[in-house]
């Protein structure tokens, strides 16, 4: 293993509410106190919002809505969920780039997701999954 490959991770004290904010909205789409339905996570997102799953593939805000949907319309049940990790930075004004590691069961991934902060409150702008499949070769 070569430790001196793995960046040191420092949230700017400035930044501490944010990632609080920030925080607690992850992983997205998991917090039915922000909405469970298509129109609550229409709402959560950037009109040009788009993802890259933890397989690589790319999908487009409609596949992702109506994804959700399906999960919320069934009796989808998803295992616990533990986030650990969390660094926010600044991309621009008002534009945050947040990552964490997320434990799904035995899944491991490591997440980023880019937020905007607007007059309508926090939206998804972009957001990617890479699934961790030893920690030497990540």
């Amino acid at each position: 293993m070569f430790p001196y490959l793995e960046p040191k991770l420092v949230t700017d004290p400035a930044l501490l509410g944010v990632l609080e904010e920030l925080r607690a909205r992850e992983p997205i789409f998991h917090h039915p106190e922000f909405g469970t339905s298509r129109d609550d996570f229409n709402n959560m997102m950037a009109p040009d919002f788009w993802e890259i799953g933890a397989s690589g593939r790319r999908y487009s805000r409609e596949s992702i809505l109506d994804e959700l949907e399906r999960r919320h319309s069934d009796k989808y049940v998803e295992g616990p969920l533990h986030a650990t990790d969390f660094h926010c930075r600044t991309l621009a004004d008002e534009v945050y780039l947040l990552t964490y590691t997320l434990f799904q069961g035995e899944r491991k991934t490591r997440r980023a997701t880019i937020w905007q902060r607007t007059a309508a409150g926090w939206k998804i702008v972009f957001h990617q999954g890479t699934v961790v499949q030893s920690e030497q070769g990540c």
